[in-house]
């Protein structure tokens, strides 16, 4: 997985940068656009269905109450009819009179028919069998109480009932009407006291009147309404029709709602509203496609949009990527006329971009290049020249030891040995501080120089000046800075002992701590205030950049701050000197070195 990934990394870094804006670009401005477009094509989708949903169950509603209205009118007649007292007397009479109302109640029913045009007929029957009617006659002798009509009338108990289409009765009717146009009603007429049947009365509604209500209502192309009852039968369907059987399972306990069904391999959206009285469901139908048509159109709207957006980001990703890379690109050739040799070319532009600030910090390192270039030349010839004078010194120290030894020899012979002693040192610290040239030498070596040092001042100041020096034999072939601890033996001899009365005391210790090597003058001397000790120690602190800059930095202290700038320029932090010291009891000096155990 680790190795995939930096495969990947490479692929990715080896792409020109022109190419990864414009991909950045594109991922920018085009992800965003295309999740916007889904988001509006995934909320219009919701917001239209649920608007056909809510228009369709408005108009749902709307029929249902005209429907509403014809049923409660049938139920209204019922009552009406049961209350008239000719109708009353009819259903009462022991024995029915042919003269007795019945004309008189044939023409209420008539008047009845006339003002409502959408009842298709009316009858009244007693509870022997006898009828009166307007429209309606029984088509055989058979007694029609045995009908399934008049029993779910008795069953009912006074209360109004639409039982749907008639199915297997013995009547017609003087229009002729078929089963599937008229739709019945019917309710039992109860004795008030004893609430024993005397009669039922029927009531045809014409299917046309339903048809009517609901016939132009459209839901989108093909679309439409229709009502079943309780049971699933159909009351109302057009002729042409998207279904041709609905269950009544298909519908929940709600009095509203909507689902889809697969039907003849289409999918078919059912919006349904329920009518209470009548039990009867009224739906809407229609493909969904249809409602889906409206969601492409808007659809197709957003896809343009979001072509518009991918051309325009594409093209505005590569003009900014071409206006980004090109001067890159400028810089880049710059660069190989550069490799080549050509410090001469300079980029020109005004921008003040980072492109621009990189332009120009390129002029800046190539003006750099050519002033080191330069300093380079002079600092070859200054060397040329310094090697030069150095091969025509070289007699110099030569002719000096030689006549060291040579003064040596004469006061040895003469027996001045105190005089011998003396140029013995000062020839051997003339040696060691020449060292051949070199800058490095091992602590012994530095030990030696800074004890034949001592003892030409030994041999001036006497009894006055009283030294030791304690070195671990183990760091003698330690590499150290040379001539490190004469400016301080100096400072402790010339400021210290040197200033205070009677004998005083040097000690020189050597040792390894925490991995790095001290080594350490201390003094019994006078002593540093503590304004002159602030001083030096500020001094100390200093960022030198060469051994020049010790003299102008500093105003005291030339031959300490030597020593500290040339370990700071060889070694770094956080070697260096440190200084501690107390007015009238004596200074202490610590010099940390690196130790280095190759030489």
């Amino acid at each position: 997985m680790i190795e995939l990934k930096k495969v990947i990394s490479l692929g990715i870094n080896d792409i020109p940068i022109r190419y990864k804006i414009v991909a950045l670009l594109l991922i920018i401005s085009i992800l965003p656009s295309i999740g916007l477009g889904s988001l509006i094509s995934l909320t219009v989708d919701k917001i239209i269905d649920k608007q056909v949903t809510d228009h369709t169950l408005q108009l749902l509603g709307q029929a249902n109450k005209s429907l509403e209205s014809y049923v409660e009118n049938m139920q209204d007649i019922s009552y009406f009819i049961s209350m008239n007292p000719q109708v009353i007397d009819f259903l009462q009479q022991d024995e029915i009179k042919e003269s007795d109302h019945e004309y008189e109640i044939e023409q209420f029913l008539q008047a009845l028919t006339t003002v409502n045009p959408e009842i298709a007929g009316i009858l009244i029957m007693d509870h022997k069998g006898n009828y009166i009617s307007n429209e309606l006659y029984p088509r055989n002798i058979h007694s029609l109480i045995e009908e399934e009509w008049y029993r779910e009338a008795i069953e009912n108990n006074g209360i109004f009932k639409i039982i749907g289409h008639p199915a297997g009765r013995s009547i017609k009717s003087h229009a002729n009407y078929l089963n599937s146009e008229i739709v019945s009603g019917v309710r039992a007429i109860m004795e008030p006291e004893r609430q024993t049947v005397t009669g039922v009365i029927l009531i045809d509604l014409k299917i046309r009147a339903i048809s009517e209500v609901i016939k132009d209502v459209r839901l989108g192309k093909s679309g439409y309404l229709m009502v079943i009852d309780d049971k699933g039968e159909v009351i109302y369907s057009p002729q042409v029709s998207l279904v041709e059987k609905v269950k009544s399972g298909w519908f929940d306990n709600d009095s509203s709602g909507s689902f889809t069904k697969m039907i003849d391999g289409e999918n078919m959206q059912f919006i349904y509203r329920k009518l209470p009285f009548s039990n009867w469901t009224t739906i809407g139908v229609f493909p969904t496609n249809e409602s889906v048509m409206e969601v492409q159109q808007i659809n197709f709207y957003v896809i343009s949009f979001l072509f518009i957006v991918c051309a325009f980001g594409i093209g505005a990703s590569y003009y900014l990527s071409h206006s980004m890379t090109r001067p890159i690109n400028q810089l880049n050739a710059f660069m190989n006329q550069v490799e080549s040799g050509d410090l001469s070319i300079r980029y020109k532009g005004n921008r003040v971009d980072e492109i621009g600030r990189l332009g120009r910090s390129f002029n800046t390192m190539l003006n750099k290049i050519n002033n080191l270039i330069s300093l380079i030349e002079i600092q070859g010839r200054q060397k040329r020249d310094a090697e030069l004078q150095t091969l025509q010194s070289q007699i110099k120290p030569h002719f000096l030891y030689n006549t060291l030894d040579t003064i040596n020899w004469m006061a040895r012979k003469k027996g001045a040995t105190d005089v011998s002693e003396v140029v013995e040192s000062l020839s051997q610290l003339f040696r060691i501080g020449l060292s051949k040239g070199k800058d490095i030498i091992p602590l012994e070596k530095e030990i030696e120089h800074i004890e034949s040092y001592l003892k030409i001042q030994k041999a001036r100041y006497k009894d006055k000046l009283n030294y030791r020096i304690s070195i671990d034999p183990k760091l003698n072939h330690i590499p150290v800075i040379k001539l490190v601890l004469q400016p301080i033996v100096e400072n402790a001899i010339y400021h210290g002992i040197k200033e205070r009365r009677g004998p005083g005391n040097i000690s020189i210790d050597a040792k390894e701590q925490a991995g790095k090597l001290v080594l350490s003058v201390e003094d019994d001397g006078v002593g540093i205030s503590e304004e002159r000790l602030t001083k030096l120690r500020e001094n100390l602190a200093i960022n030198f950049n060469s051994l020049e800059e010790t003299k102008d930095k500093t105003t005291i202290g030339y031959g300490i701050m030597n020593v500290q700038a040339r370990i700071k320029l060889t070694n770094g932090n956080p070697f260096g000197l440190s200084i501690e010291s107390v007015q009238g009891k004596g200074t202490s000096v610590q010099v940390l070195l690196p130790l280095n155990l190759d030489f």
